[in-house]
């Protein structure tokens, strides 16, 4: 059973403290955002997983979110619902900013931590008119109760330990990917990795085996193989649109460089797609990463 540190309070201090619990995956902690005051950052086991403003849920903070959300602003004209799946929950955020920026969206969740999800729909409870269903499964297995076709966009987030499982990671589960992004449809996934970048170039070859239009975005300095960090892969069936999403990402805070086409091909340096019988978990951040 989850342990709570601190209670809610009347009081105005104990509304601004941490949460902390134990959680399925480790130690959850909602730390309050200085700046924002319904804001909260979600960090597991020290490490940070997601922001969240409730007062303005299209606020990204972080990097990688801030590239997931071009990414949904692009998959439709603006305003249109879509039909989203997001593997790996959080809290919730990006679910939040495709029900703010997409009214009438309807949308699963697949987070395997059930207490986690049970402590971010208390602490940051979701706009009762979003039409978000949060399924406590692991991300395949929900993923294989998905109808075919069904997925405008499905985003992939999914850590256990800040590290994504060796069976997220092939052939077999893009295939699965596949079944269930429509025609037209787009996958996107944050993928971590640092020097030598091996990680991340095989799985830009795995999607390249099951989807012929892809794209990465990333910081500068992690493409070069410089620092840890995350980059956004994202993959579908038609021409995605390049040219407006490295516009968004070059003009974010952290200015992002979006690779494709010959360039992203040389970039992966012929590494070899990954099978769920070599899968491995992606690498462990460095300890400097969270520091």
């Amino acid at each position: 059973m989850a342990k709570a540190r601190n209670k809610r309070s009347g009081d105005r201090r104990a509304a601004a403290e941490p949460v902390v619990e134990t959680v399925d995956g480790g130690l959850a902690e909602l730390v309050p955002d200085r700046d924002r005051p319904r804001a909260r950052t979600l960090l597991l086991d020290g490490a940070p997983q997601s922001h969240v403003d409730l007062d303005d849920p299209t606020y990204l903070a972080f990097e990688y979110q801030r590239r997931l959300g071009h990414v949904i602003d692009l998959v439709a004209p603006p305003g249109r619902p879509v039909h989203a799946v997001h593997l790996g929950g959080g809290a919730l955020t990006l679910a939040r900013y495709t029900a703010a920026t997409r009214p009438r969206s309807t949308q699963q969740v697949v987070e395997r931590d059930a207490a986690l999800v049970r402590l971010v729909r208390r602490e940051l409870p979701l706009d009762p008119g979003a039409r978000i269903r949060v399924r406590s499964a692991d991300a395949r297995e929900g993923l294989a109760k998905v109808p075919d076709g069904w997925a405008d966009l499905l985003i992939a987030d999914v850590f256990g330990g800040a590290r994504t499982p060796a069976h997220l990671t092939s052939t077999e589960f893009l295939g699965e990917v596949r079944r269930v992004v429509g025609p037209g449809g787009v996958y996107a996934a944050n993928v971590a990795d640092g020097p030598p970048l091996a990680h991340l170039r095989g799985q830009i070859a795995t999607a390249a085996a099951v989807f012929p239009e892809l794209a990465l975005v990333a910081d500068p300095a992690v493409l070069r193989g410089k620092r840890f960090g995350n980059a956004v892969l994202v993959a579908s069936d038609r021409p995605l649109p390049v040219a407006e999403l490295t516009r968004r990402a070059a003009s974010d805070p952290h200015p992002g460089r979006v690779e494709h086409g010959r360039a992203l091909a040389d970039f992966t340096g012929g590494a070899a797609p990954v099978t769920d019988a070599s899968a491995t978990a992606s690498p462990a951040p460095p300890p400097s990463v969270f520091q």
